[in-house]
């Protein structure tokens, strides 16, 4: 970890002490089981679960839940270091329930929801999903189809302002364990477009919430990921969560946070697959000599590591402007998109310089370059990202 010194002026003492803290987590209880849980296909809750108790699944909420009221900033260490541990599922799994499901419920929960799910949030006992992406409509949000009509009915004494959920939901990361999921779906038929979608919280066991399949995916592998039926399902009007209609500007508004701890997560990834890769060549005995001694090798990783350090530094930048209440779309934007390309650059050809090693399955680096695909496709696509961009240049 630098030291104080070496950092942005806008991390202090305190953040330096909580990355400490994940980093020893990460080291202890992390590394030495995830190979286990990549071949399971899913973090244990216990995992979750000791994270709640050391308070890193609160940070950004209320003290008053249990949680610790920090900023940003902190969201971004925590990215960081969970990317640094060299296992993406994992980090995503702690990801999507810290800081793309749950601040739904943060941002816009009333007083009896806040009640009803934080604490569980915080402590690790209630695993959040949330439930956007369908089979045609990924990166554009308002093209979804799940639709939400009042029961209009007492029907098996249910209440008439109940609401009745039907469709069908891709890609979730923890969809198959969650406790709670964030869905959204369309409350006015009539509306186009971007209007008329509200999200709901949906309970796992609610009749007609069913996992259709678990997914087998190419990388992050220990994050489980599932296509969510929606058939019938009931859900009272008390879980619409925030204003009826106003759930795509709630995902806009997420989208921002989720955006900036994929850049840090990225970031992290990125400097760990450079210090396995410096290490290894520093080891590798060829044509009589390390490989460090090659001046095309040594000067690549120069290069790559002067590539992240930059891309670090920016993180950190566009965290304090977060933390700071400042409008940052544009650098957002940025961020994810030059993040989730970097990420690709570095572990590609650190597994070059790992030669037949590296494309072994069992090797860190093979696992890494797998997981890093999906950066510049998951939470926005680079050509998604790079348009958001452009239309803020002119």
């Amino acid at each position: 970890m630098p030291p104080p010194s070496r950092v942005s002026p806008a991390l202090t003492a305190e953040h330096e002490l909580f990355r400490a803290q994940v980093r020893r987590f990460v080291d202890e209880r992390v590394r030495p089981h995830a190979d286990a849980w990549e071949r399971a296909g899913f973090v244990p809750r216990e995992v979750l679960r000791a994270m709640g108790a050391l308070g890193m699944l609160g940070i950004r909420y209320p003290e008053r839940f249990g949680g610790s009221a920090l900023d940003s900033i902190s969201s971004a260490i925590l990215a960081e270091e969970l990317g640094r541990s060299t296992y993406g599922g994992f980090a995503i799994t702690v990801l999507v329930h810290t800081d793309m499901a749950s601040p739904h419920l943060a941002n816009a929960g009333s007083d009896a929801q806040l009640a009803r799910w934080m604490p569980g949030v915080i402590a690790g006992e209630t695993v959040c999903a949330v439930a956007i992406t369908e089979p045609d409509a990924g990166s554009d949000v308002a093209g979804i189809r799940t639709r939400a009509s009042r029961a209009g009915d007492a029907a098996a004494g249910g209440d008439p302002s109940d609401w009745i959920l039907d469709g069908r939901k891709l890609y979730i990361t923890n969809g198959v364990h969650a406790e709670l999921t964030f869905v959204a779906a369309r409350t006015d038929r009539q509306a186009k477009g971007s209007r008329g979608i509200s999200i709901f919280a949906v309970e796992k066991g609610t009749p007609g919430f069913t996992v259709g399949r678990t997914l087998d995916k190419h990388g992050w592998r220990s994050s489980d990921t599932a296509e969510l039926l929606l058939d019938g399902v009931r859900v009272p009007a008390a879980q619409m969560i925030g204003e009826e209609n106003r759930g795509f500007y709630a995902v806009m508004k997420n989208f921002q946070n989720e955006r900036l701890v994929l850049g840090a997560m990225a970031v992290g990834e990125a400097q760990a697959a450079l210090a396995l890769t410096l290490q290894y060549v520093t080891q590798r005995q060829a044509f009589g000599g390390p490989l460090w001694d090659k001046p095309a090798i040594r000067q690549r990783l120069a290069m790559l590591a002067a590539r992240v350090e930059a891309a670090r530094s920016f993180v950190y930048h566009v965290a304090w402007l977060d933390a700071s209440g400042l409008e940052c779309v544009r650098e957002v934007s940025m961020l994810k998109s030059l993040c989730g390309e970097l990420v690709n650059d570095v572990t590609y050809d650190c597994l070059q310089f790992h030669g037949g090693f590296g494309y072994m399955h069992g090797t860190a680096i093979e696992r890494m370059v797998r997981d890093a695909r999906v950066h510049p496709i998951g939470g926005g696509a680079t050509e998604v990202m790079l348009e958001e961009v452009a239309k803020r240049m002119v």
